[in-house]
């Protein structure tokens, strides 16, 4: 026994030559691809993307062919975006000049964009948009207990008091050698006092 599928009717509108590249446009038409026509329509007015108005607009003309067409009596909040695509149309080229007498080849792109809708529920491979959550409560910060001032003071002056006496040492380590100095110089003084005497004998 053969199984017969019965085709999914659809409307289908299209936009063509929208000066927009196709790379661009494809960038939101699958954003609404799979999804329920007033999310998309949500997604769309809530887009940054300057293509998003000429993408709603695709939209708009797609539900009003599907509720104007007498044998299908179609609810536009009932249907379903199926098929959401971007196709690249002519490219305009056009040039600049630049320097040393030459040019530049600017390129004018242009799309073809298509959005087919259908009964049945959204089923989208794309993520759900997330609802606002309530924030969450923030953690608690336990603070240090407060030091009284008396008590850092005594604390930073035992820290300061080991500084100093090493700073100490070195210094009465070099004293006597210091010392030492000026006993030598003084010798010799004494010895040349006593040339002169013994000379006079």
């Amino acid at each position: 026994m053969a199984v017969v599928e019965q085709e999914r009717q659809t409307v289908r509108a299209q936009a063509r030559w929208v000066h927009s590249s196709a790379r661009k446009a494809r960038l939101v038409t699958d954003l609404i691809r799979g999804r329920s026509v007033p999310e998309a329509r949500t997604i769309l007015a809530f887009s940054t993307r300057a293509v998003a108005k000429d993408v709603e607009k695709v939209l708009r003309s797609a539900v009003a062919n599907a509720e104007s067409r007498p044998d299908l009596h179609w609810q536009g909040d009932d249907l379903v975006v199926v098929s959401a695509h971007a196709d690249e149309g002519p490219t305009l080229k056009r040039w600049r000049a630049r320097a040393r007498g030459r040019v530049a080849r600017i390129r004018k792109r242009t799309c073809h964009i298509t959005i087919e809708l259908a009964q049945g529920t959204p089923v989208s491979a794309a993520p759900a948009v997330p609802a606002m959550q309530a924030p969450e409560p923030e953690p608690e910060v336990v603070e240090p207990e407060a030091v009284e001032p008396a008590e850092a003071a005594e604390a930073a002056e035992a820290a300061e008091e080991p500084e100093a006496s090493s700073e100490q040492e070195p210094e009465a380590a070099e004293e006597p050698e210091a010392s030492a100095e000026p006993e030598a110089a003084e010798e010799p003084q004494e010895a040349e006092s006593e040339t002169p005497e013994e000379s006079d004998e």
